[in-house]
């Protein structure tokens, strides 16, 4: 029994799909990923910033830094925070990341 026809149909290259598929799959991925990661980050993002443009002095904040302290003096990029009974620091404004309660506790 000769076999070399046998190998010979299995080496057949397969047949070529839609050339279209690839890049509606593609497209696909992308779309997925943008709702997945993409959007929810850039609204992450907004809320940040526009609590940020909302710090007034009294409130109570977390830096990215880790610091706690209560906002004192708010200009355009800086503020200036009471981490201690008279103890201020300055600080850019985009490093405070979270609003704390009354409690003490990190408001989202």
């Amino acid at each position: 029994m000769n076999i070399t026809p046998i190998l010979a149909q299995a080496a057949a290259p397969a047949a070529e799909g839609n050339p279209y598929q690839m890049l509606i799959t593609l497209v696909l991925i992308f779309v997925i990923f943008y709702f997945i990661a993409i959007r929810p980050q850039r609204k992450q993002q907004k809320e940040l910033k526009a609590r940020q443009d909302a710090l007034k002095p009294g409130d109570k904040v977390i830096s990215a830094g880790g610091i706690f302290g209560i906002v004192r003096e708010v200009k355009d990029s800086t503020v200036r925070l009471e981490v201690a009974p008279n103890v201020l620091i300055k600080i850019v404004k985009s490093q405070i990341v979270q609003n704390v309660g009354k409690d003490g506790s990190p408001e989202n």
